[in-house]
């Protein structure tokens, strides 16, 4: 099964199953407040952030260097913007563990480690030579 469709499916479960669990343990109302004040300070930091990474960016490209991490990381946090708009609180978990720089790099070395390793398992080819061969035939 495609692994999106798959999170289409369980994120919307995961989060009605939590807001449930939680709304029980405080009170609807507390987990109303909870989940639009984690939006608020979420989209807030996810702006300074944002901010910060164009700041580091415009500042490689003054070196004469590519700012590629930057650029995966400002996609990282728009998407973890997006996250935290999503009313629940395991989108809100991930949204902030994209958010703050230090668990970004952690995420994004798990990330990279992943890929390296499938990356030198695909490296599997079969070196040889060819010679065209024109007959007169094919003429």
């Amino acid at each position: 099964m495609n692994s999106i469709l798959l999170a289409i499916i369980l994120v919307p479960i995961i989060e009605i199953y939590l807001l449930i669990k939680i709304g029980s343990q405080i009170g609807a109302l507390t987990t109303i407040l909870l989940i639009f004040t984690t939006a608020i300070v979420g989209i807030y930091y996810a702006k300074y952030e944002g901010l910060n990474t164009l700041r580091s960016g415009f500042i490689q490209l003054s070196k004469n260097e590519a700012p590629a991490y930057e650029i995966i990381s400002g996609a990282a946090i728009a998407f973890a913007a997006l996250l935290l708009i999503i009313p629940g609180f395991a989108t809100d978990v991930i949204g902030f563990l994209l958010i703050f720089p230090i668990s970004r790099s952690f995420v994004f070395n798990l990330f990279f480690k992943k890929f390296k390793r499938k990356k030198k398992e695909k490296n599997n080819f079969i070196e040889g030579e060819f010679e065209d061969i024109e007959d007169d035939n094919d003429r």
